[in-house]
């Protein structure tokens, strides 16, 4: 009866992880106006699921860590009710951070989870030294790496763009057209094609949109390509992180004898559907509340989040995408001046909670199992 359970709430985590993290890496395509809700919801989908499907092959170290080995007791990593445990914890976590719009990282809710299951069923025998290194220490240092590569990049990029001759045009969407607008002293905006002068409302529908010309292409069109392709390259990032995380509980309990490649491909089907159905209050957070973005400052965001969650899923690094791609988004916010510092500390807040409440998830369920 466990095992039914457990694959249950392997699912659910793996819905649950859809839910709260698929968005994520076509946040900046959003929240850009680069691409509608819908169009970066399908692009975050196919290429996480692709993400998911390699992790198959690359991500191989990430299971062994998830595995709970050599962080407790041997015998306790193949026992159905101390996997259940860490699935059902991480999963009712991440599930309250994604229905009240938190951005939070289900590595960090395994990691609570599988500490609380753990303490409850060994006690001291929990291995701390393994605690720090394999797990606190990346997880605290990435979101720090990934502000830090950003505010750096960013304006790297931007002297590189105005030195080629590139500039930025604000533009108000008028169907299909954009038409370019002038902002004169004083701060009215008229439409340059016809002099009329924007409302307030018009004028918070402007979006910027860069004029020139790189290698021999339209400066707009490279860099809507460039940042789709660094989208997608992200997405597929978290399907390679994040998968083999869960698929762990599933490869651990033996007793199942599921083939690892059913395995992650129900992981990521589930993974899909979560995303499809529950993302829309993470994806405007993760979109509009923490920083406002044009599409040069997201690509930027986009580009060092696929790096480094790439790099640490090959390296079996248990990293959170989702503490990598807000600290990106955190370092554009500093770059451009832009950054909603109450929204920084509530996401902050909610990063700090995930851990001790999956642990607390994790020990009671352990108990009543």
């Amino acid at each position: 009866m466990n095992l039914i359970l457990l694959l249950v709430a392997v699912l659910f985590l793996a819905y649950t992880n859809g839910a709260n993290d698929n968005f994520k890496g076509v946040a900046t395509l959003f929240g850009s106006r680069t691409a509608s809700y819908r169009q970066a919801l399908a692009w975050a989908t196919v290429t996480t699921f692709a993400g998911s499907l390699t992790a198959l092959w690359l991500s191989g170290g990430l299971i062994r860590v998830f595995s709970g080995k050599g962080l407790v007791p041997a015998a306790l990593t193949t026992d159905p009710s101390f996997l259940l445990a860490v699935g059902l914890g991480a999963s009712f976590t991440v599930f309250l951070a994604t229905m009240t719009g938190f951005p939070i990282s289900t590595t960090h809710a395994l990691t609570g989870a599988l500490v609380g299951a753990g303490w409850m069923a060994a006690g001291p025998q929990i291995n701390l030294g393994k605690l720090g290194q394999s797990f606190f220490l990346p997880l605290a240092a990435s979101p720090i790496l990934s502000l830090g590569l950003t505010t750096l990049l960013y304006p790297t990029f931007r002297r590189g763009r105005e030195r080629v001759g590139v500039t930025k045009q604000l533009c108000l969407c008028v169907g299909p057209v954009r038409e370019p607008v002038i902002v004169q002293q004083g701060g009215a905006a008229i439409l340059s094609s016809t002099g009329a002068r924007l409302t307030v409302g018009e004028l918070s529908q402007c979006v910027e949109q860069y004029q020139g010309v790189l290698l021999g292409i339209d400066a707009q069109r490279v860099l809507d390509f460039l940042h789709y392709l660094s989208a997608g390259a992200v997405s597929f990032a978290r399907g390679l992180n994040d998968t083999p995380k869960i698929v762990a509980l599933l490869i651990a309990a033996q007793a199942l004898h599921m083939d690892a490649r059913a395995s992650f491909f129900l992981v990521g089907a589930a993974m899909a559907v979560g995303g499809i159905l529950s993302a829309r209050r993470v994806a405007r957070t993760m979109s509009e509340r923490i920083t406002s973005m044009n599409h040069g400052q997201g690509f930027s965001a986009n580009l060092v989040t696929s790096v480094l969650v790439i790099l640490a899923s090959r390296l079996g690094t248990p990293v959170s995408t989702t503490h990598v791609s807000c600290g990106a988004l955190f370092g554009i916010g500093l770059a451009n001046g832009a950054v909603r510092r109450g929204m920084v500390q509530s996401i902050i807040l909610s990063w700090l909670i995930t851990l001790p409440l999956a642990a607390c998830l994790g020990a009671a369920l352990y108990r009543f199992f």
